[in-house]
């Protein structure tokens, strides 16, 4: 079991960008994807879930209603776009799954068990 995250990059502030998380492995659609972030000096920070049962998008107060979740069953792949960027998004992205039932907050990292490796994303002008 494999995730990767990609599309990261620099933006402006109000840019967006719109990361990929891919699986290989197993099937995005069998797991609770979440989306994290963690800027220099603080702890990983849970952004965003998309629950496998019925397919319901949570999100942190820091980022909902510019940050969208979504998932392409057949290209077996989780986005997350990201609009009116901030200087204080500027850190890395992870994704991460649980494919296990629903247990516990989704915000935790406890909460996963599968993690992919981060996408630098900076917010500068």
């Amino acid at each position: 079991v494999q995730l990767q995250a990609s599309g990261g990059g620099s933006v402006q502030p109000g840019g967006s960008l719109r990361l990929s998380c891919a699986a290989s492995g197993f099937a995005l659609d069998s797991a609770h994807i979440g989306w994290f972030r963690q800027a220099p000096g603080k702890v990983r920070e849970g952004l965003s879930c998309f629950t496998r049962n019925n397919g319901g998008t949570l999100y942190a107060d820091s980022v909902k209603g510019r940050f969208t979740i979504s998932r392409d069953k057949a290209k077996n792949i989780v986005y997350l776009e990201m609009n009116n960027l901030k200087p204080e998004d500027t850190a890395v992205y992870f994704c991460a799954a649980r494919n296990r039932a629903w247990s516990g907050d989704w915000y935790t990292l406890g909460f996963y068990d599968y993690w992919g490796q981060g996408t630098q994303v900076t917010v500068s002008s």
